[in-house]
């Protein structure tokens, strides 16, 4: 999922980065699925997901729930304190340990694999990423490397080692590449991910009327073989248009004051501080 954007200004003093200034919380609207997407099409992570027996935290059955809990990780995780992830990864562990293959699961996993977590981060990493670019224009390597040391959190968060997150962004660029190539969708994860698209999990009176364009701007994130493994055709006018509707949301976004800009995970943030204090599940 994406949530970051920058002003110009920002890019050349990475001394004074605060990543508040980075949030954008229309940029996740763009890029969530497709984010799931990259993530679930490594096979163990997308078994893992279809047949969890974590039933509350299932986006096709809670999907309100389930969203308020990705928006909490990502804001804990980039804009919380230490003790703010300390408390969440704990609440995550709590439903990780129900998170692993059976004798009769075609793949085997374990939500607790950190090479998988680091996955699941590197994708978080890549997709904003992209979007970034696509909001704002690509960054200079000084801001987009003090980015991409601040994003280790995105794994540590979970039970990724420091050490596991690549060096610098040449060595994620290589993780990356070869990661992806690992990545496929078998008839099982298909047809999860043509629900996820067609939004199947909402009430179809919001279904019906974004459907088509969640699932259109949806491909255009997607790697090309993922695009081909699940059917999904994209032109060089899709991909225009595109460019051009992220480009037009980077203008109004980057005009927006920090705290609307931030929006929902500002508040997905106070409200899960609010839960620990008052000793309430977080998840």
């Amino acid at each position: 999922m994406t949530i970051l954007s920058r002003s110009r200004s920002q890019r050349s003093e990475p001394a004074q980065f605060d990543i508040r200034d980075y949030v954008d919380g229309s940029a996740a609207f763009y890029g969530a699925t497709a984010n799931v997407i990259m993530q679930l099409s490594l096979a163990p992570v997308g078994y893992g997901v279809a047949e969890s027996r974590v039933h509350s935290g299932s986006i096709m059955l809670h999907p309100v729930k389930r969203t308020r809990t990705t928006f909490t990780y990502l804001a804990v995780a980039l804009m919380g304190t230490d003790a703010d992830r300390a408390a969440y990864r704990a609440a995550v562990n709590g439903a990780h340990r129900q998170v692993h293959s059976t004798a009769d699961s075609p793949v085997k996993y374990n939500a607790f694999d950190k090479n998988l977590q680091l996955w699941v981060a590197a994708c978080l990493y890549a997709g904003a990423v992209d979007v970034m670019d696509r909001l704002h224009g690509p960054a200079d390597d000084t801001a987009a490397d003090t980015f991409y040391d601040y994003a280790h959190y995105l794994g540590t968060t979970l039970q990724v080692p420091r050490e596991m997150w690549p060096a610098d962004r040449a060595a994620f660029d290589v993780y990356w590449s070869e990661h992806l190539q690992r990545t496929s969708v078998d008839p099982t994860i298909k047809a999860y991910f043509d629900d996820l698209l067609d939004l199947k999990m909402i009430n179809p009176l919001l279904r019906l009327p974004f459907a088509r364009f969640h699932r259109w701007f949806t491909t255009g994130l997607l790697p090309q073989h993922l695009r081909d493994e699940l059917d999904l055709s994209w032109t060089a006018a899709d991909e225009r248009k595109l460019n051009r509707l992220l480009r037009t949301t980077g203008k109004v976004t980057g005009r927006m004051p920090r705290f609307v800009r931030a929006f929902p995970f500002n508040v997905t943030l106070a409200d899960m501080r609010r839960r620990n204090r008052r000793g309430k599940p977080l998840i």
